[in-house]
C-alpha cells in the first residue's frame, strides 16, 4: 500500500468482488473497534447491492482505505436514501475522503432518481459536525436519544448512542451552494446575533443557559468541545457531562421549533469551540 503522505492518487469507486465486499467487513473493524456481533456481514452487503444499494470505496494502490454504505428505504411515506456507515482508516483523514465518498454516493443516488439522503451522527464529533453541515449542507430537526442503546463495543459509544437525524436535499439550491462554494465564502446565518443555550467555557466545561427567554429569537447556538474522544479518553466524567448537557439543550432547541442548519469553528484566545448555528423556523 501506499504512503498515504505521498501523494499518491486514490481511486473512487463501486466496491465489487468477495474479497472487496469482505474488507468492508475488516475496515469497520479497524476504525471503529467494533466486536464482530456489530459489524455489518459481508452477506448484508452482498444483498443490498442487490437492491440498489451504495456501496462506494476509496482506494490507495488497491487497498481499501474508506468506504460509505447505504440503502433505500421510507420515511414519512417519501422514498430515500439512508446512509448506514461512512468510515476513513485515520491515516487519510486528511484527504478529504468522507467529503469525495459523499460526493460519489450523491451521485449515485441521483441517477436512481432519488433526491434525499438521510443519517446519523454523534452531534458530540466536531468533525463529522463540519463536514455535514459545513461542507455537504444538511440540516437536522430530530435528535434521538441512544439510537444504538446506552453503548455498543465501539470505544466511540461509551457515553452513549445519542444521534442528529440529518437530511441532505441533494439537488437544493442550499446544497448546490456549499458544493460550488469554498469555506470562505460560505455565509454563517446568525453567527453574530445566536445566543448559546449550552457555551464551552475556559477547561472544555458544559454552562447551559435554561432561560428560556432566549427561545424567542431567530437564532440560536450549541456549543460543544473540539476534541470529545479524548476528553472521554482523559475526563470521562466531563465527557458524560457534555452528552447530557447537550442532549438537553438540542431537545429544548428542536421541541421549539427550531431548525439545526450550520456549523463551525472558532478560537477564543487559546481555547477552540465547536459551534451550532440554529434557526426558528416560520410557524404557519
Amino acid at each position: 500500500m501506499a504512503n498515504p503522505n505521498q501523494g499518491s492518487a486514490i481511486v473512487i469507486r463501486d466496491i465489487e468482488g468477495v474479497s472487496e465486499l469482505r474488507a468492508v467487513e475488516a475496515l469497520q473493524k479497524e476504525v471503529w473497534g467494533c466486536a464482530d456481533l456489530d459489524v455489518v456481514p459481508f452477506t448484508l452487503l452482498v444483498a443490498g447491492k442487490e437492491v440498489g444499494a451504495t456501496l462506494i470505496g476509496a482506494y490507495d494502490d488497491g487497498s481499501l482505505v474508506g468506504f460509505v454504505y447505504g440503502f433505500t428505504g421510507y420515511e414519512n411515506r417519501n422514498v430515500t436514501h439512508h446512509s448506514h456507515m461512512l468510515a476513513v482508516k485515520p491515516a487519510y483523514r486528511n484527504h478529504q475522503l468522507g467529503y469525495k465518498l459523499k460526493l460519489a454516493q450523491r451521485e449515485r443516488v441521483l441517477s436512481q432518481g432519488i433526491e434525499r439522503i438521510t443519517w446519523t451522527f454523534d452531534p458530540l464529533q466536531s468533525l463529522n459536525a463540519h463536514l455535514n453541515f459545513r461542507k455537504l449542507g444538511v440540516v437536522s430537526d430530530t435528535y434521538k436519544t441512544n439510537f444504538y442503546g446506552e453503548a455498543t463495543s465501539s470505544f466511540l459509544h461509551q457515553i452513549g448512542t445519542d444521534r442528529l437525524w440529518v437530511t441532505w436535499r441533494l439537488d437544493s439550491q442550499r446544497v448546490r451552494g456549499r458544493l460550488q462554494a469554498t469555506e470562505d465564502t460560505q455565509s454563517l446565518l446568525g453567527e453574530d446575533n445566536a445566543p448559546a443555550l449550552v457555551r464551552n467555557s475556559t477547561g472544555d466545561l458544559p454552562l447551559a443557559n435554561k432561560s428560556l427567554e432566549i427561545l424567542d429569537g431567530e437564532h440560536l447556538s450549541i456549543e460543544i468541545p473540539l476534541e470529545i474522544n479524548r476528553l472521554q479518553n482523559e475526563h470521562s466524567k466531563l465527557a458524560i457531562e457534555w452528552r447530557e448537557a447537550t442532549r438537553w439543550a438540542f431537545k429544548t432547541a428542536l421541541d421549539s421549533g427550531y431548525l439545526i442548519e450550520d456549523f463551525y469553528r472558532t478560537n477564543r484566545g487559546d481555547h477552540s469551540v465547536g459551534v451550532y448555528l440554529l434557526t426558528l423556523r416560520t410557524k404557519n
